[in-house]
């Protein structure tokens, strides 16, 4: 399994979700399906709730999963949203 850098410049909810990315572009994590919680995020990675929670709002942001509300989220249909439109 993939570590995180904590020595990394890049913040470490912003590597939670580049590791969730390649999770689901290699089919891991196929469309709809759940990924997982923000208490099973901070035990897998050793991070803050509010870590967990970051990374999770970065990939709803750039289109990757959506959430439902008292369900979970979930692996979006399509990868990130286009940049268009600018």
């Amino acid at each position: 399994m993939p570590e995180i850098d904590h020595d990394s410049p890049t913040p470490v909810y912003r590597q939670i979700a580049a590791l969730i990315v390649q999770e689901i572009e290699s089919g891991a994590l196929p469309v709809n399906r759940k990924i997982p919680s923000e208490s099973a995020l901070t035990q897998r990675f050793g991070v803050a709730r509010e870590t967990a929670r970051n990374a999770v709002k970065l990939l709803r942001e750039e289109g990757w999963v959506f959430t439902v509300p008292q369900r979970g989220t979930y692996v979006a249909e399509r990868g990130p949203k286009a940049e268009g439109g600018k």
